[in-house]
């Protein structure tokens, strides 16, 4: 089996769409041969010297970061920058770079969820939730003994995709009549008389944007010479996507403790957990989001959450939480709040495009990245 640049590009891009991507990001693909053979990826937050270093001594194929290297433009990659320097490293090493970003923020599961559940929350909604992807429902008749198939080569091609689940579909049998005209080679019958038979109807969801790449797929696989196809455009419905994430604790606790915990379960850095509220207040909905997430103080606090986790926060929302009476802050650095991560995206590519692991060899990069440190 070769997996390629463009089966872990598709992969990424089918868990984290660049559709959920915020206007001003930069995400995707930024070097790299579609056709080239990936054999080893390394996972990064962040694209520095060190994590090059370790891409390069390592000899992976992919780097696949959180933060893009390049978020503002540029007009070239030459080695009279810090960034052309990396960049140029990795290109003439035969290194693909991939970056998935606020589209990895706001897709289901993704940085908050990572975040969220290595705190140990259960019954996640986002805090800033974002309109469901527009859907299909493709509906086919396929003989019984062909269903498998058909739904392969459909969830291959991005069909049956339900939040962590996929290759969801929905069949049942009836039967269908039809008569072949003159020059057809029905698979069932012959040309010019009625027939019969048994058939599966088979049902499953796929964003819109595979319409395309889903049709072409099920005409490829289907034995019928004229399958017969619905494709039904279904109304938005609510949807796990959306920044930050909002749960609940096993039982509650105080915010000191709960402090001491997501010092624990995080990677420790030089800064480490900064509290602001009373440390023995009882705290149990909690709500985070990875990365900087200052701006959505005001939806934690409408979400009803005792204490809300994040990173970046600033001195004044800070001072304006506690005199609203909540919710009570715990500040943790930028990369800690984001390396959880890491961990899901390693899974995803690694169920997409080689689930044995047999032949791709996918290590997340144990590189800190965190720009402080030390504490005096």
């Amino acid at each position: 089996m070769v997996v390629t640049l463009h089966d872990v590009v598709t992969a990424l891009d089918e868990a984290y769409p660049r559709s959920l991507a915020e206007p001003w990001d930069a995400v995707g693909l930024v070097c790299g041969d579609l056709a080239a053979e990936v054999s080893s990826v390394l996972l990064s937050v962040d694209v520095t010297t060190a994590v090059v270093d370790e891409a390069l001594e390592r000899g992976v194929d992919l780097v696949v970061a959180h933060h893009p290297l390049l978020l503002s433009a540029v007009h070239g990659v030459g080695t009279d920058t810090v960034k052309g320097r990396l960049l140029h490293r990795l290109i003439t090493s035969g290194c693909g770079l991939f970056t998935a970003h606020t589209n990895a923020d706001s897709a289901a599961p993704g940085v908050s969820d990572a975040l969220a559940r290595t705190l140990g929350l259960t019954g996640l909604a986002p805090l800033d939730a974002r309109p469901h992807e527009a859907t299909d429902q493709v509906v086919t008749l396929v003989p019984p003994s062909a269903v498998d198939a058909v739904v392969d080569a459909l969830a291959a091609a991005g069909a049956g995709r339900l939040g962590e689940y996929s290759r969801c579909a929905w069949s049942t049998t009836g039967t269908g009549t039809f008569e072949a005209g003159p020059g057809t080679a029905p698979a069932v019958g012959r040309a010019g008389e009625r027939a019969s038979a048994t058939e599966a109807r088979v049902e499953m969801v796929a964003p819109r944007a595979r319409r395309e790449a889903v049709l072409a797929a099920l005409r490829q696989a289907h034995p019928y010479e004229e399958p017969a196809v619905q494709v039904l455009e279904l109304a938005p419905w609510s949807s796990p996507r959306g920044l930050g994430r909002v749960g609940t604790l096993p039982q509650p606790t105080s915010l000191q403790a709960f402090a001491e915990h997501v010092a624990k379960v995080l990677p420790r850095t030089a800064a480490g957990v900064r509290v602001a509220g009373p440390v023995q207040a009882q705290v149990q909905r909690v709500a985070v989001c990875g990365g900087s997430g200052g701006s959505l103080v005001g939806a934690a606090r409408a979400s009803g959450a005792d204490v809300f986790v994040t990173a970046d926060l600033r001195h004044h929302p800070a001072q304006d939480a506690l005199e609203e009476g909540g919710p009570w802050l715990v500040d943790v650095a930028h990369w800690a709040s984001e390396w959880p991560w890491l961990m899901g995206a390693r899974e995803r590519i690694l169920a997409a495009t080689d689930p044995r692991g047999e032949h791709l060899d996918v290590v997340v990069s144990r590189t800190v990245t965190d720009p402080w440190t030390s504490r005096a």
